[in-house]
């Protein structure tokens, strides 16, 4: 009975590290087509295509990516600092996500040097949703591996592309950061915090719009949703029910 149950454990085992495989590719395909679209907008903005690939190469931050070269677009190089701040801003994020990622890594000083390279939304996500300790590494692995590399080769692709037609705002590829970041924001939308949260940013960002220099109204607009964080404000009683149970 016992090799039994041994056998059923190695054979689920493997299904587990099967599953985590095809879920790493799956989203590792579908998140590279946004490279194509940061691509031609990089160049729209007057990176060269060897800056456009040498920031994905280095930065490898898909919403950070995007809010460097969207800023640049909008304020050209004098807008450079408040770019980079947006950036290192939305940046942030994936070093608390190292936190979670940081078991599932394990120990060794390259392994956790290349582990933080490939610690985005993507890698996180599908690493913890798996079942297992082998299956989590397997996910995570696999999925970053698999957006660096379609990422940069997509990001090389709509630079080319970019550069080959243009004015990308011909073909609406300047509007390409916006509608980015809103297909980002969407789906997160389902608590009061984070609908307060978007609306008062996006308030703040489109009065400041007039009166300050591109870049700037998006990281004053940020203090909101730093200030929310904070303080939870308008999130507890988005989660928590009436009947004292935390809501699902």
């Amino acid at each position: 009975m016992e090799s039994v149950d041994e056998s059923g454990a190695v054979r689920d085992e493997r299904q587990n590290h099967r599953l985590a495989v095809r879920s790493g590719i799956a989203v590792g395909l579908a998140t590279a087509a946004y490279g194509i679209s940061f691509g031609a907008l990089s160049v729209a903005s007057g990176l060269s295509i060897v800056q456009t690939c040498f920031i994905s190469l280095v930065m490898f931050s898909g919403g950070s990516q995007f809010a460097l070269v969207g800023v640049l677009a909008a304020g050209g190089a004098a807008a450079g600092p408040a770019a980079i701040a947006g950036a290192a801003l939305l940046g942030v994020r994936n070093g608390i996500y190292g936190i979670r990622t940081a078991p599932i890594v394990g120990p060794g000083r390259w392994k956790r040097t290349a582990a933080a390279w490939l610690t985005i939304d993507e890698s996180t996500a599908v690493g913890l949703a798996q079942p297992t300790a082998r299956s989590k590494r397997t996910g995570f692995w696999v999925t970053g591996l698999a957006v660096f590399i379609g990422w940069n080769i997509t990001t090389l692709v709509g630079a080319l592309i970019g550069d080959a037609i243009g004015d990308t705002r011909t073909f609406g590829l300047d509007a390409a950061a916006a509608a980015a970041f809103v297909g980002l924001l969407w789906p997160r939308l389902k608590h009061r915090q984070p609908v307060v949260v978007a609306v008062a940013a996006f308030i703040v960002a489109a009065a400041l719009t007039p009166v300050l220099m591109p870049g700037m109204p998006v990281l004053v607009a940020a203090l909101v949703a730093v200030a929310v964080g904070l303080f939870n404000w308008f999130g507890r009683a988005a989660d928590v029910a009436p009947t004292g149970q935390v809501a699902s």
